[in-house]
């Protein structure tokens, strides 16, 4: 993480949420007293900011100076509101591809999709407000600065998400090993919106009974699964076969 991402301090970070700067997570000691910080646990609480509670050892190492119990990473993307992204993506073409991201906790996972879903044209990126990879510097370096080329959008829940594409007719297509259906058997010439999972858990079994389809990648091999940014690459690439 570059240092020009990370603020600190309790009057520092609260400046940056009125000024509504990007802020992508918050990290506050535990057991932290005061006006200031109760003031600041309201602004977060009201913005609904990712936020970890952590020991102080933790704030010491991304903090090289007085931080006052506080960190703060800010985002260098400016996010777009779905409406804004798929309302461009329609204006563009009749067939845009959405891509959402449940629960991914990687960076350079992160990174690496990123960079994927702008080479193969995808017109906009989900992500949650809370408990996803942050979009952070190591991100957008590992995306190979495809990040500041693609839209990306943050929601509070990705099922929210998913029934705003439902009701602009997008098909919902999750990435799962739950199924019998292959990749292959899917038309991605309609408007689609494609759901990759966690690393470890995968896509959500509440988001799996949200999509319209399910489908795999075949293994052949022994290992039971693929990198979440490989499968990624795959799915989407498919998709590119298809539309080409």
């Amino acid at each position: 993480m570059s240092e020009t991402t990370r603020i600190f301090g309790i009057r520092t970070v609260i400046e940056a949420i009125d000024s509504g700067k990007n802020i992508d997570k918050i990290y506050l000691q535990k057991d932290l007293s005061g006006s200031l910080i109760k003031e600041l646990e309201q602004k977060i609480k009201k913005e609904e900011y990712n936020i970890s509670y952590v020991p102080v050892e933790k704030l010491n190492k991304l903090s090289k100076g007085n931080h006052q119990g506080v960190v703060a990473t800010i985002s260098p993307i400016a996010f777009q509101s779905i409406e804004e992204m798929v309302e461009k993506a329609f204006s563009l073409t009749s067939t845009p591809l959405f891509l959402l991201l449940d629960q991914l906790t990687d960076v350079r996972n992160f990174g690496a999709i990123i960079r994927t879903a702008e080479c193969c044209g995808v017109n906009g990126i989900i992500i949650p407000e809370k408990g996803g990879a942050p979009l952070n510097a190591d991100a957008v370096k590992t995306s190979a600065g495809a990040a500041f080329n693609i839209p990306i959008c943050k929601v509070n829940h990705i099922k929210d998400a998913l029934f705003y594409l439902q009701t602009s007719q997008v098909q919902l297509v999750a990435a799962t090993e739950k199924t019998n259906i292959t990749i292959y058997e899917i038309n991605f010439r309609k408007p689609t919106a494609l759901v990759m999972g966690n690393e470890a858990k995968g896509v959500s079994n509440s988001i799996l009974k949200t999509v319209n389809y399910k489908a795999k990648l075949p293994l052949l091999g022994k290992t039971e699964s693929l990198n979440v940014s490989v499968a990624c690459g795959a799915v989407l690439y498919e998709a590119v076969r298809q539309r080409l």
